[in-house]
């Protein structure tokens, strides 16, 4: 099982030590989102994390640190669809319907949202059928569910 944390919309007061903690009590992954940051204010994030966690570090914007530090990959979204174009790590990326998972081929994962009523997102609603979903266990990358869970 592949362990991932996401982190929420706003950076969080000491949101370093959360992650470090995270990583060494076993996930594999946090993904840092914060879409409204600054470059400047991820750039501080990431500097405040031991170096030793940076390779299970993906970022879902601000694709430009990816060259400042050894990071563990890109997430791309509806906000950062492509990665930039000499980037050649590992890549994962957000997936709303099943149309979607047919162009996730060649990459590490993916997530798909929402499976279930979301929690943290008034009003997103889940987006799939029990047979949607009992078709996906067949999917040609790994599946990350998100939503309500």
């Amino acid at each position: 099982m592949l362990l991932i944390a996401v982190t929420p919309h706003d950076p969080v007061d000491n949101e370093w030590h959360k992650v470090e903690a995270l990583l060494q009590s076993g996930w594999h992954r946090v993904h840092l989102r914060h879409p409204d940051s600054t470059l400047a204010d991820m750039r501080r994030i990431i500097e405040s994390i031991d170096q030793k966690y940076h390779n299970r570090i993906v970022l879902h914007g601000h694709f430009d640190l990816i060259n400042d530090f050894n990071l563990g990959g890109l997430h791309l979204n509806h906000r950062c669809p492509s990665a930039p174009s000499l980037y050649q790590g590992p890549l994962s990326r957000s997936c709303h319907s099943i149309q979607e998972l047919h162009d996730a081929e060649g990459l590490e994962y993916v997530t798909l949202s929402p499976i279930f009523d979301s929690i943290s997102k008034q009003g997103y609603r889940s987006a799939f059928n029990h047979e949607d979903l009992t078709k996906l266990s067949h999917a040609s990358v790994p599946l990350i569910a998100l939503g309500g869970i």
